[in-house]
């Protein structure tokens, strides 16, 4: 399996109470941690052992290896 320690996103939020969700990975999906962030703010996401997914509401700007992504309105 390779190295999932490596994969990283940044999110910027665009809008205040922006909310990043963290979800196990697993036979059930499960939320395991939760973020809010206001407009400007930026995260710093790592896809572990623990987090298969990550889930966000809200305005804000998604940076991966694959490209941008901006979330609608």
């Amino acid at each position: 399996m390779e190295d999932l320690n490596g994969e990283y996103i940044v999110i910027k939020a665009k809008a205040q109470g922006v909310q990043v969700i963290g979800l196990t990975r697993g036979q059930d999906t499960k939320f395991h941690h939760t973020e809010k962030l206001d407009r400007g703010e930026i995260l710093i996401c790592q896809f572990t052992d623990h987090t298969s997914a990550i889930k966000i509401r809200g305005k804000a700007t998604v940076l991966t290896k694959y490209g941008t992504v901006d979330t609608e309105d």
